[in-house]
């Protein structure tokens, strides 16, 4: 969640449909500030909070806790906010849904009443539309409970704020310890359901965006996911194997538009292209080995390296264009994960989600598909989905789903306008594919149908 910044000099509650009586001090004057209300272009109640002055408290521990209370408050109105307009949105289409599922429930009654009478074809096609859209009925549903959620929370978030607003007047009159689990408690649940918001199935894929045109035929690009607010730093690998030299541009403008970079020497070269910066380190795979290292950008040391057992390597099992793309590590909302291949599956995909410290495997799924067989791959959300190609028409057309266990066949145009993709990654934060197309730095937006479920909350 977006953080707000922390002068708290004033507080503005948007509230909808409610109306609120502002309660002020005796003497505003004496040591109070006192702000004017008014109401937005849609009608709304806009009050203000009285805060005192920045002269008054300013040592008082309390007042500062207090504060950063009424913060945490302003941070989740903002996200409940931003969860309320997307899940209105959605309940719109499902509620759309909805009619057409009744309309024709209505016509196939009418069918099944005379079906003698009319004609078989017809009967089968609308029967198949039927069974089509009666999977939807479900999702319907659990977008209502998830409107239902989110003006929960957001009648939460009401009531904690007057709780606020009339403890800042009274100082002690509540107890602080309660009142604060009580923020606590609600950032944890939207912080969740945030989550939830965040992730979902890929159901399309943009086209391509030309960043820049650089280097040779093969490398990667990316930014860090975990970034503070602010660092908006792009690395850039040339190549993929026999180098160990990485660039660090300061923005993504300074990448765009310039060849100013700081150069980071790696210990040792990598192999392929699947490498991955997260939360201020590198992973990547050391040349002809099975061999994962992190490397710590600050300290410029090795901070873990681990072998990843039974991994094929030295283009033993590498993706469908070779490059030595046996092992490719990649992040998603949940964390580091690698995939490549072993004997032991028979050269097929297996998937292991690494711990991003010790860089142990904390769980491994095995796949039917095919190693050399892919173009290239990418985690969403806990999906790994799998393009077809690297040259020519390419697209996504294969998913495994490690919640489940389970995969299934998908077919989802994936623009390939340089005609030679090497790398293909997903940055959780940016919500995008970072892609190295035959000597450009691309980027593709990606959709994401998702549904909240409030029993997970």
């Amino acid at each position: 969640m977006q953080r707000v910044n922390k002068l708290l000099s004033l507080v503005v509650l948007v509230l909808m449909g409610t109306e609120l009586t502002q309660v002020l001090p005796a003497n505003p004057e004496e040591s109070w500030q006192v702000y004017s209300s008014a109401q937005d272009s849609e009608g709304r109640c806009v009050c203000t909070v009285v805060a005192p002055q920045q002269t008054m408290c300013s040592r008082d521990a309390r007042t500062k806790q207090l504060r950063q209370l009424l913060e945490k408050v302003q941070n989740m109105t903002q996200s409940i906010q931003v969860l309320d307009q997307r899940t209105q949105r959605d309940l719109q289409y499902v509620v759309k849904m909805e009619d057409q599922l009744r309309g024709l429930e209505t016509k196939f009654r009418q069918v099944e009443e005379n079906h003698k009478q009319n004609i078989a074809k017809q009967y089968k096609a609308i029967k198949a539309k039927m069974a089509e859209l009666r999977p939807l009925i479900p999702v319907l549903e659990e977008y209502k409970a998830d409107a239902r959620l989110v003006q929960q929370f957001k009648e939460e978030v009401q009531n904690l704020t007057s709780s606020l607003s009339l403890l800042q007047q009274e100082m002690g009159a509540y107890d602080y310890d309660d009142l604060h689990s009580r923020v606590v408690s609600l950032e944890e649940r939207l912080r969740a359901c945030m989550q939830k918001l965040a992730c979902g199935k890929l159901t399309g894929i943009s086209d391509s965006i030309t960043i820049k045109t650089s280097g040779s035929r093969f490398g990667s690009w990316m930014t860090d996911p975990l970034a503070p607010e602010g660092d908006t730093r792009v690395w850039y690998m040339d190549g993929y194997h026999n180098n160990r030299f990485v660039r660090e541009y300061k923005s993504m403008a300074d990448f765009m538009m310039s060849d100013n970079f700081t150069s980071h020497r790696l210990p040792h070269p990598w192999s392929g292209t699947g490498q991955v910066v997260y939360n201020g380190s590198i992973y990547f795979n050391k040349f002809q080995s099975n061999m994962i290292i992190k490397f710590d950008f600050k300290t410029s040391t090795i901070s873990k390296s681990q072998r990843l057992d039974n991994a094929g390597y030295s283009n033993t099992y590498h993706y469908a264009w070779g490059g030595h793309s046996d092992i490719d590590l990649m992040v998603d909302e949940g964390g580091l994960w690698a995939v490549y291949a072993t004997n032991q599956n028979a050269g097929n995909i297996v998937i292991s989600k690494l711990h991003p410290l010790t860089l142990h495997i904390i769980q491994t799924w095995t796949t039917n598909h095919p190693r050399r067989s892919a173009g290239e791959s990418f985690m969403i959300c806990g999906t790994l989905y799998v393009t077809n190609g690297y040259s020519g028409g390419t697209k996504v057309y294969y998913a495994y789903h490690t919640n489940s266990s389970t995969y299934e066949y998908i077919d989802i145009v994936l623009q390939n306008k340089y005609s030679h993709i090497s790398m293909l990654d997903y940055n959780p934060r940016d919500r995008a594919l970072y892609g190295w197309n035959n000597g450009h730095q691309i980027l593709y937006n990606v959709t994401l149908f998702h549904v909240i479920r409030s029993e997970q909350l």
